[in-house]
């Protein structure tokens, strides 16, 4: 089973936001972000995928149902065809203010909490399958 993990620095948007042009623009950063971590070797998964979204938050905490659909949706057409082919979703929330323990933490995941942005909330995405 192949792997394909990225980060998106920031809060996520939910699919419900009222402003439709942040949602959009949201999606536009996603995708964006993705595709700096497709590797040219990389073919689009045409079987089953799993959709794994870790949420890292501190101030902006987000149900973390609303925001797999706008992130599913960028990821059409370079990692998937088709957003019917994942079958399994596993988000997860984490308070950067608490402790936690990351369990074989990724080269990608750790870049992401190196980043320092103004806003330290990388989101750990993986998608799994076949790819």
């Amino acid at each position: 089973m192949a792997r394909f993990e990225f980060i998106v620095d920031g809060p996520p948007v939910s699919q419900q936001a009222r402003r439709r042009a942040l949602l959009k623009a949201w999606k536009v950063t996603v995708r964006q972000e993705a595709e700096k971590y497709w590797s040219s070797e990389q073919k689009t998964a045409t079987g089953l995928v799993m959709l794994q979204i870790t949420y890292f938050y501190d101030s902006v905490k987000i149900d973390v149902d609303n925001i797999v659909k706008p992130i599913q949706d960028a990821i059409i057409g370079l990692a998937y065809v088709d957003d019917d082919q994942v079958t399994d979703v596993l988000v997860r929330k984490r308070n950067l203010s608490t402790n936690f323990k990351v369990e074989n933490m990724t080269s990608i995941l750790a870049e992401g909490f190196a980043r320092g942005s103004q806003e330290p909330q990388p989101k750990g995405m993986r998608l799994e399958g076949e790819i």
